[in-house]
């Protein structure tokens, strides 16, 4: 009998920190003089910084194969050489975790490499099922956790300090709730019986258990999910995950097969989690095929009947990537890897964003800006890349407290015109109404997916907040152009993507160059080749994650995934009423060379040079 082990250890809590102070004191000595020396104080603080570190290995103690007479128990049957007494076979495992809340160990059946398959397959689909090894009429096997004894021994969970049935989904089979060392660690033994029936076909019979770590202990572990024939339904995947989602039909219209169409385009992700960055949507419930990740509006292909009919549909779990530090001042994208994801923390609102170095070389925030008021913080602006120095905003121009949208289609060279009623026009460069520069759409309402679940335009997490050009680029300044703006909402040591696609360095058109479009920069559209659908697609796939984010005027939302309504800022403006954007449909992509009104709410992404 096989086992198999599971090495992944859910990591979920925070670094371990130990803090010394230091204290040097010098004190005034009098003198002969009759004077004194005020008293002088030096203070240093050492700080260490020890990681957590959770994990599980195993030891073979007796092998997992025995062979068992028809009508005999393997748990006590000891005759003629065959010693059953112990079950089939004996497996130590140890863990090793210094994490303070504790650590759980769960089980599921893995037989055939298949979450939740508990069945010893045997010739001819002659299997047997799990049970509690009991004698009877029908055979079964079991497993049984036993604890190591010593400082520290686990406390055994539930039923599993005697044989029991094989779990179906992960159960917890063993705990400790205090760290343990790293050099020890904590043990069980897991053990195997069997009864066979006499009537039970003669041949070899195989399963697998598969076990993992999760930690604290007070963390659940990760679930397969089934998810119904001609669906693609949404998981969250993860413990205090905001937000709900439902399934997707692919079934073509009044049909019960997906003979057409044979495609699909993923619904964006209405699924947010403290702490951790969005990557995209997993194939695999714990991440194990490293193929396996889409992006959130990615198309997809398929064969006929390939989620229809006797098949199960399409599980789709989000892809959470914990957070590795802070996006301010981040050095990290020279040394990371071609493809690599990995998550950062904006230190101004503390939302979490996944990030991806691109094909270009450089590191992009591969989920839309979500920053909401931060005017009243005068940290803030310091936060943000090349910030402004108004005293009256916080030192960061163009942010504001009060969420406004109302803009309309009318603007001259430097304004803006407001329909809130008091029909007036703005001057951008002169107006002390932060709201009048920063119209921003908030799209925080995580609950709307739930009534209608195939509804793209329904408000969800992924598409961010939406921002004028003048908010995105964080400043009132009067541009013209060409011009490019100096200041932005992205965090420091981040950017806007500079538009006109002629310009090569980290725009959208170096991008899309190098993501397979033509040598050229200068003419990386839809018109080129590969062509236009082709580019959409490699857009929207994992890890570039770009969306059909659609568009905010005069206080609504437009588009929101559909097609044709992929929109996102540049740093680089047209003429004194427009600038340059990336505009994404499921046909064309044109990366930076369309202009449009900076008045509309768009989406922004920020970038990090990979140099």
């Amino acid at each position: 009998m096989e086992k198999a082990i599971s090495m992944k250890s859910i990591i979920n809590s925070n670094l371990l920190k130990l803090n010394a102070g230091l204290v040097l004191g010098l004190v005034g000595v009098a003198l002969t003089s009759g004077s004194t020396y005020a008293e002088d104080t030096y203070v240093t603080t050492a700080t260490i910084t020890i990681p957590e570190s959770c994990s599980i290995t195993s030891t073979l103690d007796t092998p997992h194969t025995a062979t068992i007479p028809a009508g005999i128990y393997s748990g006590n049957y000891n005759s003629d050489g065959h010693n059953y007494t112990n079950g089939i076979g004996q497996t130590t495992i140890k863990a090793f975790c210094n994490d303070s809340g504790g650590f759980a160990i769960y089980a599921i059946g893995y037989t055939n490499d298949t979450y939740g398959n508990t069945v010893l397959t045997g010739p001819d689909n002659n299997n047997i099922a799990t049970g509690t090894a009991t004698s009877g009429g029908t055979s079964n096997w079991a497993m049984k956790i036993g604890a190591v004894s010593g400082t520290y021994a686990p406390t055994i969970a539930g039923t599993y300090g005697s044989y029991s049935a094989v779990p179906s989904t992960y159960d917890k089979v063993a705990s400790f709730g205090a760290v343990t060392d790293l050099t020890n660690g904590s043990s069980i033994t897991t053990t195997y019986a069997a009864f066979i029936a006499s009537n039970q076909a003669p041949g070899t019979y195989n399963g697998k258990v598969k076990y993992t770590l999760v930690h604290p202990a007070s963390e659940t572990p990760l679930q397969p999910q089934t998810t119904q024939a001609g669906q693609i339904c949404y998981y969250p995947n993860g413990s205090n995950v905001e937000g709900t989602m439902g399934c997707q039909n692919i079934l073509a219209s009044g049909t019960t097969d997906d003979v057409s169409p044979t495609s699909a385009t993923l619904l964006a992700s209405n699924f947010s989690r403290e702490g951790y960055g969005f990557a995209g949507w997993s194939k695999t419930f714990d991440y194990s095929d490293s193929t396996g990740f889409l992006g959130p509006q990615e198309t997809i292909t398929y064969t006929n009947g390939q989620y229809s009919g006797n098949n199960n549909g399409l599980s789709l779990y989000a892809y959470w990537i914990k957070s590795a530090g802070d996006l301010q001042g981040w050095t990290g994208c020279p040394t990371l890897a071609s493809g690599a994801v990995t998550a950062l923390t904006d230190q101004r609102d503390n939302e979490t964003y996944a990030i991806a170095k691109l094909a270009d070389g450089n590191c992009w925030m591969i989920e839309n800006l979500r920053l909401e008021s931060t005017n009243s913080d005068n940290s803030t602006g310091a936060l943000a890349q090349g910030y402004g120095t108004s005293t009256t905003y916080g030192n960061f121009s163009g942010l504001a407290d009060a969420e406004y949208s109302g803009f309309s289609d009318t603007y001259s060279a430097n304004s803006l015109y407001s329909n809130d009623g008091s029909n007036n026009t703005i001057n951008i460069g002169t107006s002390n109404y932060p709201a009048y520069r920063m119209p921003r759409y908030n799209n925080t309402n995580t609950s709307a997916r739930a009534s209608n679940p195939t509804n793209n335009s329904a408000s969800m997490h992924s598409y961010g907040n939406y921002y004028t050009w003048h908010a995105a680029i964080a400043d009132t300044t009067y541009y013209n152009s060409g011009d490019h703006g100096t200041t932005s909402l992205c965090p420091k040591g981040w950017r806007l993507p500079i538009g006109n696609q002629s310009t090569a360095d980290m725009s959208f058109g170096k991008l899309s160059v190098e993501l397979g479009g033509p040598a050229n920069g200068a003419t990386a559209d839809s018109s080129s080749t590969p062509t236009g659908t082709e580019m959409s697609k490699v857009f929207r796939s994992y890890p570039n994650n770009f969306l059909y984010s659609g568009a905010v005027l005069g206080g609504s939302v437009y588009y929101r995934g559909s097609n044709g309504s992929g929109r996102f800022w540049s740093s680089t403006a047209y003429s004194s009423g427009y600038a340059y954007y990336l505009s994404l449909s499921s046909s064309s992509v044109y990366p930076g060379s369309s202009s449009y009104y900076k008045y509309y709410g768009w989406a922004v992404r920020c970038v990090a040079s990979g140099v």
